[in-house]
């Protein structure tokens, strides 16, 4: 992703509230920005984040796996909509489900995760009880490049947050919302200015 005359045309797959995919929005509509959300995917009816693009006058669409036969067949359809739309990056902002072959082959190297722990650490789900659990002083969240492993794919920016011992899950959790919400914007902006090199592993900000 090169530098541009458009705006990146990007769409959001969510499963639930959608907070982040809300910061997405807010930064777009407030701000000059080199990105437009062209689409929302959730894969749970009457998730949130649907409503949430509807009053910002974005397209979304609902799409329940357990409405096809396959995995697969589900991929499929969500493709099928990122193209109709033209879609350039995916963005996964709590979408609780793991990729399969059919999206990773057609957006290889143009879909973000947004993982709430400092990866490698505390992959899958519950990062934060699995750091509370763990005892660490430090976590934080993490922006990656989706590969077909569980968060494992290359790291594009990270931020740390102080754990105490006062806090528990939820408290964590809601300390790493607030980085998240800030930090995908600045990383889907890097990505639409054509900032960020993928140096196989490494992830160069230029």
């Amino acid at each position: 992703m090169t530098n541009r005359n458009s705006k990146l045309a990007v769409a959001v797959l969510a499963s639930g509230n959608g907070s982040n995919l809300q910061a997405l929005i807010d930064a777009q509509q407030e701000g000059s920005l080199s990105y437009e959300i062209k689409v929302v995917i959730t894969d749970k009816h009457g998730a949130r984040a649907v409503s949430r693009a509807r009053e910002s006058n974005i397209v979304a669409y609902e799409y329940a796996p357990k409405d096809y036969p396959s995995k697969a067949d589900y991929e499929q359809q969500v493709l099928n909509c990122l193209n109709k739309h033209n879609i350039e990056l995916v963005v996964l902002a709590g979408y609780m489900r793991i990729v399969g072959a059919t999206l990773l082959n057609a957006f290889d190297g143009r879909m973000i995760n947004l993982h709430p722990s400092l990866l490698p650490s505390f992959q899958g789900i519950h990062a934060p009880q699995q750091a509370i659990d763990a005892g660490v002083k430090v976590s934080g969240c993490t922006i990656h490049f989706v590969d077909e492993g569980l968060d494992t794919g290359p790291i594009i920016a990270q931020q740390p947050v102080t754990v105490t011992f006062a806090d528990n899950a939820d408290t964590l959790q809601a300390k790493i919302q607030k980085l998240e919400h800030k930090l995908i914007v600045d990383v889907v902006e890097l990505i639409a200015q054509g900032r960020v090199k993928r140096h196989g592993r490494i992830i160069e900000i230029i």
